[in-house]
């Protein structure tokens, strides 16, 4: 069998096996790529094909890492080098552009178009929209390729994002460009903490990777409670907005059972109960804004009105020592002008900073927490404690309780002097 010109095509009987299931699988778009007429990147594609069968025959990788860069940069680009070049050549450089997408990802056609014109160009034809880090993946170049394609994609507006020990590129959700649940412009929020810090992408100096992510919401649609190290995590500080007339109708079309089932004993503080009148009764104090009532009963419930975000830190998936979820640093830091916006950057920087001079070698900021704690952490970054930074209440009844008044007073004073009514 042939293909590509002259080139055998390379038999794949174990590739072709996960074309079977249910799923569409990257085997066949791999082929689809080998078999353009007329493309110059056929002939790395097919051996793309040769060596990953190669690779599952053996049950061994033969990729091995290098440096590969364009011009100003020392990051944005994955090296691959194949370690059996001599029996795939075509494929013996695999390089990996990450290129940073627009905030919350917004593209129009024309730009898609152009950015598949570059990479046909240029590399393999090969893009991923968008990899773990929120990158737009180009897959597939060779090293005297690398900088022509970084040119193209630059006269068109866009920049490599974050490889290596490093600021990586941020992530967005769509936000207020077209949900309701939005509680800051993610948008502005996004570009304003990136613009600030590119050096810190395009120029690695950092112990290892750090990442912001973007979500309007409590619903977290970019996943940064649990994959950033600093979460912008959008909340309200008032009363959830109840519109009884909404709640009724509801009751009355799925019933007052599937009501109580689905709603009221879901919420995980037991904040919410329904009335015998079929209004539903809030208990705002004890809502920990996990969006479920609101986002089952849309047209009955709403955030409420003083809207901002909080900010976690330290999430990560498993490194030195397991997945972490991030921690609340800041309850609540609204986000309406352009102050406020400064001092997320401000605080951002702090962090940064922070996380450079104290941070071990390979190691996460959530590690760096979690070594020296929090306390300290906090100290470092000069926020003061607040009860909502605890991760989980104590577990020992063992605990001496005598400058517990003390410590109340000092906390309400410092949150505007209304400790001796509070403790009392």
């Amino acid at each position: 069998m042939t293909g590509n010109g002259e080139r055998q095509v390379h038999p794949t009987p174990n590739l072709d096996q996960l074309e079977g299931g249910p799923w569409p699988s990257f085997v066949t778009g791999l082929k689809r790529l080998r078999d353009s007429k007329g493309k110059k990147y056929a002939a790395m594609m097919n051996d793309l094909l040769g060596q990953l069968e190669h690779s599952y025959e053996n049950r061994l990788g033969y990729w091995k890492g290098g440096t590969v860069s364009v011009f100003g940069y020392g990051g944005g680009i994955i090296p691959r080098f194949s370690e059996v070049a001599d029996k795939f050549p075509e494929s013996k450089e695999f390089h990996t552009l990450r290129v940073q997408p627009p905030a919350g990802y917004h593209y129009t056609t024309d730009i898609l178009r152009q950015l598949c014109d570059v990479w046909e160009e240029h590399g393999s034809g090969l893009i991923a929209f968008h990899g773990q880090s929120g990158d737009i993946m180009f897959q597939g170049t060779s090293t005297e390729n690398t900088q022509k394609a970084f040119d193209a994609l630059n006269e068109i507006g866009f920049d490599l994002g974050g490889a290596g020990p490093a600021l990586r590129t941020s992530m967005s959700c769509v936000g207020h460009a077209r949900c309701e649940m939005s509680m800051y412009d993610e948008v502005k929020a996004h570009r304003s903490v990136i613009n600030n810090f590119l050096d810190e992408m395009h120029r690695p100096s950092f112990p290892y990777k750090f990442k912001f992510k973007f979500s309007g919401c409590p619903n977290d649609c970019v996943n940064a409670i649990h994959r950033a190290d600093f979460a912008v995590i959008g909340t309200w500080k008032d009363d959830m907005k109840v519109d009884q007339t909404e709640v009724k109708a509801y009751v009355e079309e799925v019933g007052r059972k599937y009501m109580i089932d689905s709603v009221i004993s879901m919420c995980p503080t037991r904040a919410l109960s329904l009335n015998d009148d079929d209004t539903l009764e809030v208990d705002n104090k004890s809502c920990v804004r996990c969006m479920h009532c609101i986002n089952v009963m849309n047209k009955a419930l709403a955030p409420g009105d003083e809207r901002g975000a909080s900010i976690l830190i330290g999430g990560k998936r498993a490194l030195k020592i397991g997945d972490l979820m991030g921690t609340v640093v800041i309850p609540f830091m609204p986000l309406k002008d352009d102050e406020d916006y400064e001092n997320l950057v401000e605080l951002a920087e702090t962090v940064m900073e922070f996380f450079a001079e104290n941070a071990l070698d390979h190691e996460r900021v959530g590690e760096t927490i979690d070594r020296i704690g929090m306390p300290a952490f906090l100290e470092g970054i000069g926020v003061e404690p607040d009860p909502n930074m605890v991760r989980h209440p104590r577990t020992s009844c063992y605990v001496r309780t005598d400058d517990f008044d003390e410590e109340a007073e000092k906390y309400f004073a410092r949150k505007g002097g209304e400790g001796s009514e509070a403790a009392e």
